[in-house]
């Protein structure tokens, strides 16, 4: 077993429980009268994906492979069902049973990594071809980023589209076959950016979001202001001034600027560094995997974490526009976490099998 990925693992698990801690405090206490009560909720999740994550080490991954359509069957009535429960925010996301809620599109994020691990294996021998290459694992994955973005959520889709892009490539479509997608995807995603008002507002306050400080650009303003004011070693873990009720739930998609305030550029840098090196060992056990179907596994998953992660702070430092992707280990949220250390677990069973010491 990849001894260093498990360490990497536990060390962004502590870590993000602090930080979880230091950004909720004060608004759970506001809001729930009780400090700890999104750390406990963390915490709680933790303790059930840590067992998911142990068992999916020690079982077999080939043996996954009879989940594929089970797995994706369920993720698309899971993401349908969706859509007819109470929005939340504007967005229908969320499938709750009591005090629990999940979230469809994080498992969606696997099943999705699990079928073109699978297709791309079985078909490798036909992938060169439009048809086997392209156009029917878009076809199913495309029911998937459909209902996603009919949330309305366009974060999500993106950043499985541009995952599901990589995994076909590395698994042997065509570049051209690759690029012609992306090509594809653009008019998408310039007509989706540009159908609700409020996308373009968000759109408008990304380019401009100084233009207008203190209305519709005020949740940007304030987490830039937070990262600058960390300096090189921040405020102290604890004394950020953003999480004082200057920004809703900042312990979710914006607690990267509660790490920049609190810890600084040091701190910040961790935090990249700490993903950076998941990244490497990730790539490390696909490299190393005993077959296709394990290489594409560990690649998409290295590639998905990793590129989350990219997304959220980019997203919270204005690098990108505001969207609702979570940072993994970091935000508070069940399904994430959840998913994230079963996806660990995968990558931890492929390393078991290296055909090279990893």
């Amino acid at each position: 077993m990849d001894y260093q990925l498990l360490t990497l693992t536990t060390v962004l698990i502590l870590f993000g429980l602090v930080m979880v801690y230091s950004a909720s405090g004060i608004w759970a206490d506001q809001r729930y009268h009780d400090s700890l009560y999104f750390l406990k909720r963390q915490a709680l999740w933790a303790l059930l994906g840590l067992p998911a994550m142990i068992l999916l080490a020690k079982t077999d991954y080939n043996r996954l492979r009879r989940l594929v359509w089970p797995l994706l069957a369920l993720s698309v009535l899971a993401l349908a069902a969706a859509l007819f429960t109470r929005p939340v925010g504007g967005a229908r996301r969320w499938i709750r049973f009591g005090w629990l809620g999940f979230q469809p599109a994080e498992a969606a994020k696997a099943a999705m990594i699990l079928f073109l691990a699978d297709y791309f294996d079985r078909k490798r021998s036909k992938v060169a071809s439009p048809a086997r290459g392209i156009v029917v694992p878009w076809a199913v994955l495309g029911l998937l980023l459909g209902l996603i973005a009919l949330e309305p959520d366009l974060g999500t889709p993106a950043l499985m589209f541009l995952v599901a892009t990589a995994v076909m490539y590395i698994g042997g479509a065509r570049l051209r076959y690759a690029l012609a997608a992306v090509a594809c995807a653009i008019p998408v995603l310039v007509y989706e950016l540009l159908r609700y008002p409020y996308r373009r507002h968000r759109l408008a306050n990304f380019l401009s979001p100084w233009s207008d400080p203190h209305g519709k650009g005020y949740q940007l303003v304030q987490s830039m202001l937070a990262v600058g004011s960390g300096g090189w070693f921040g405020r102290g873990l604890g004394s950020s001034q953003l999480k004082l009720m200057y920004l809703p739930t900042p312990h979710t998609d914006f607690i990267f600027p509660i790490i920049a305030e609190e810890l600084g550029l040091v701190g910040s840098l961790a935090v990249l560094l700490l993903f950076a090196a998941v990244f490497l060992r990730g790539m490390r056990i696909a490299w190393s995997a005993p077959n296709l179907f394990g290489e594409l596994m560990a690649a998409g998953i290295s590639i998905l974490i990793c590129a989350q992660a990219y997304f959220n702070i980019a997203m919270s430092i204005g690098l990108l526009p505001t969207k609702g992707v979570p940072l993994p280990f970091f935000s508070a949220g069940g399904s994430s976490l959840l998913i994230t250390l079963s996806e660990i677990g995968v990558l931890l069973s492929i390393s078991r099998q290296a055909k090279v010491a990893a």
